[in-house]
């Protein structure tokens, strides 16, 4: 194994028996927004993963939802998030997960995006493939719209934003075989690795939401872009991820043909 890939995977299944201990169970709430929680679980559980990574990785950069960067910004750099869907482990909805991504010079390197509940594993290194509990995966073949199930949420400025995913949803909706809103961005770019979704696409993520998935994705077979079309960056405003077949139909619908104007 990739000695970065065992060190993630390390961390992440680390933070992983953690929160399951506190799995629906959160006393500590704090509001970082109208709709965006934090938990005395998820700085408990950045620390553990950040303890690992710099031990086995002494020079890395780290950077994490929760404590921004550690050992400055050099590259290359750790993309951590400790609990991606906060609100569902507080509400015990077993879908949540911890992502932990690698990227060097905007280029992803490796990711490692864990679900404790269901002991999955998804793993992927820049040129190996995409694995989940060591076995590859690949993306579906589905091959048109209207038998897809796609996936994607809201973002946390819904409550004030004009810019709020339901005019990209009505489109959907009306082309797709079913749309889902699962919580966690990681994990539904997983499921696209691996075939259980077909596409995902979602606006204003930050890079520790969409590193570690969005390189499973590609290394699966898929297609991962901006929600603008322009090519993927953990730094950029959002991710469209697909199997690959539905990329430009779902690209199409969410920009009418020109870049959508955020605010």
């Amino acid at each position: 194994m990739n000695p970065e890939i065992g060190a993630a995977t390390a961390a992440a299944r680390a933070a992983g028996e953690l929160l399951r201990t506190r799995f629906g169970a959160v006393r500590q709430i704090r509001h970082k927004g109208p709709t965006d929680l934090v938990t005395e679980m998820d700085r408990q559980a950045e620390d553990l993963i950040a303890a690992i990574l710099r031990e086995a990785f002494p020079t890395y950069g780290i950077i994490g939802e929760e404590g921004g960067e550690q050992l400055g910004s050099e590259s290359p750099r750790w993309l951590v998030d400790p609990i991606d869907g906060t609100l569902n482990y507080i509400r015990g909805y077993p879908l949540f997960a911890v992502s932990i991504g690698l990227e060097q010079d905007d280029e992803l390197q490796a990711g490692a995006v864990y679900n404790p509940i269901l002991d999955e594993m998804f793993t992927a290194e820049k040129g190996g493939g995409a694995h989940l509990d060591g076995n590859p995966i690949r993306v579906s073949g589905t091959a048109s719209l209207d038998k897809g199930v796609l996936a994607s949420g809201f973002p946390y400025n819904a409550w004030t934003a004009e810019a709020d995913n339901t005019q990209e949803w009505r489109g959907f909706i009306k082309r797709a075989l079913a749309l889902r809103t699962d919580g966690c961005a990681s994990l539904d770019l997983c499921h696209v690795a691996m075939g259980r979704l077909d596409g995902f696409w979602e606006w204003e993520l930050g890079p520790w939401d969409m590193a570690a998935g969005a390189l499973i994705v590609q290394e699966a077979g898929g297609q991962v872009t901006q929600v603008t079309g322009q090519p993927f960056s953990p730094y950029g405003r959002g991710v469209l991820a697909s199997n690959g077949c539905l990329h430009a139909e779902m690209l199409a619908l969410l920009t009418n043909g020109q870049p959508p104007t955020r605010t």
